[in-house]
């Protein structure tokens, strides 16, 4: 059995009709569950997976836990350079691996391409973060000692990633934590295998060729499962987890009771704020984007437009009438903005959700239905709501977005702040007093604040992640390396005298 002849470029980056889904000590293999990958636009089988069982988890770590105490001792420049070698081969592969987002998770094509330039952009920063790792020199009130701060690699590092960004997470996490020095212990999303095999196949050549034991990157499909082995493996020191407020809330406390570390990036439930002396025109296409785009499922997506009362309409008309020309289909077809939601059950669970806005009160303007057709398509949607129906406190993993009036930015904040989630934010305005006021104290209690930008899209060279039930988490940019690290306070006493600290004198 061969590929369709539109898939058969998947044979250019490494996949076959079955694959086993397991990169373990430097070898494929898999003896866990087949399993399916589906193409979100039809339904139809893409291709078959071969998942972990505990068996090879536990070899796949045996062999990850020796590859560590080889890895650490390389020099960090060294270890970043392994990483340009990595972003190199990316690049030769990118228009292939972008088309497999696109084909198996269910983005336009431009988004899947965008994604995985993401983490070539990822390892151009991290190669240049290999020789900045730096640490302090600290005053010593200690006379002849010297005080500093020494970072060294935590070891091993857990990545559980999630189908929405089914490898630009992977690159947020392992571009960082590789040239940290500690080796990757990968489980993509159950539903997007094949970019988790074409992900790994690219990073087990780069390893390959230089003589690196391959373990040094572990990767593994499957589900949940696979998942609790990594929470609860006291080898993991770091677990980097990105889904669910519920599930990562599981995690946390697995990596808790073993006293790990955790990152976490969980729900969204972002807005868009939009003051009466705005660029309504740039507002339009910034909330456009930030709704419709990736049908939805970003984390960063907007779901509530808080519109001031004076231009509350006209923005609303001018958004509907953009709506209603949204091309939806194919993702992989030139000028789609709008393609498949990724699996059946989260079309279920976008006409269930129709459903509850509809008993809560809200109205729907443009959209609400499900679009028949052998794939998830689904329309884009916009509700009018109050921001107390408990709907709005919820995040519907699609392009729904709710809209709501206010008359004051005092109001605009309390409505902005009032969900349980904070990842991202963003005012539409000219006036200093309010920008600065938004992004202060009193302003959105978020992790991204925005100013007359869309709330998505965010860039690499900034702290990425959310508070609240977003999990206080924080990949890519900034000083985000030091969550993959570990922090030593060094003094020496290069004197011959022990004077203690405090002015204590012992004896």
């Amino acid at each position: 059995m061969g590929f369709a002849k539109e898939h058969r470029f998947l044979s250019e980056i490494g996949l076959g009709p079955r694959n086993p889904g397991c990169y373990v000590n430097g070898i494929w293999r898999g003896s866990g569950p087949v399993v399916a990958s589906l193409n979100p636009a039809d339904n139809q089988v893409i291709a078959e997976v071969v998942e972990a069982s505990v068996e090879d988890y536990e070899e796949g770590m045996k062999a990850c836990s020796d590859a560590s105490q080889i890895w650490m001792q390389l020099p960090a420049p060294k270890r970043g350079d392994i990483v340009r070698q990595i972003g190199d081969a990316l690049r030769a592969k990118l228009l292939h691996l972008g088309r497999l987002v696109s084909l198996e998770m269910g983005k336009i094509l431009p988004e899947g391409i965008g994604e995985v330039q993401e983490i070539i952009d990822m390892c151009d920063f991290a190669v240049g973060l290999s020789r900045q790792l730096n640490g302090s020199i600290i005053p010593s009130e200690r006379p002849n000692h010297l005080m500093m701060e020494v970072w060294n690699p935590l070891g091993i590092v857990g990545v559980i990633t999630s189908f929405n960004f089914p490898c630009a997470v992977l690159g947020w996490n392992a571009c960082i934590a590789l040239v940290c020095g500690s080796c990757v212990v990968w489980k993509g999303a159950p539903t997007t295998p094949l970019i988790t095999i074409a992900m790994t196949e690219i990073i087990a050549g780069v390893l390959e060729n230089n003589n690196l034991p391959g373990a040094i990157f572990t990767s593994f499909c499957g589900g949940a499962d696979i998942g609790q082995l990594i929470a609860r493996d006291s080898r993991i020191s770091l677990v980097s987890f990105t889904g669910s407020s519920k599930v990562g809330l599981m995690v946390q406390k697995t990596v808790n009771e073993r006293f790990g570390k955790c990152l976490l990036e969980l729900s969204g439930n972002s807005a868009i704020i939009v003051m009466d002396d705005a660029d309504v025109q740039l507002a339009v296409r910034s909330v456009l984007f930030a709704a419709v785009g990736t049908a939805g499922q970003r984390c960063t997506t907007c779901r509530r437009l808080l519109l001031h009362e004076s231009i509350y309409q006209s923005v609303l008309d001018q958004l509907v009438g953009v709506y209603k020309q949204v091309k939806i289909g194919d993702p992989l077809e030139k000028g789609t903005l709008l393609g498949p939601l990724h699996t059946a059950a989260s079309k279920e669970n976008f006409v269930h959700g129709i459903e509850v806005i509809k008993s809560q009160g809200g109205k729907i303007l443009v959209g609400g239905s499900v679009i028949k057709s052998e794939g998830n398509f689904v329309q884009p949607t916009i509700v009018e709501i109050s921001p107390d129906a408990p709907v709005v406190k919820e995040e519907l993993f699609g392009p729904v977005l709710y809209v709501m009036k206010f008359q004051t930015l005092k109001e605009a904040i309390e409505i902005n702040n009032s969900v349980p989630q904070g990842l991202s934010s963003s005012i539409f305005t000219h006036r200093p007093e309010i920008i600065f006021k938004w992004i202060g104290p009193l302003g959105s209690d978020c992790g991204i604040v925005n100013v007359n930008i869309p709330t998505n899209g965010a860039e690499i060279g900034g702290a990425f992640g959310g508070e609240k039930a977003t999990g206080g988490g924080r990949e890519a940019g900034s000083d985000s390396w030091k969550q993959y690290m570990r922090r030593s306070t060094c003094t020496i006493n290069y004197g011959s005298e022990l004077p203690l600290a405090q002015g204590i004198n012992f004896g």
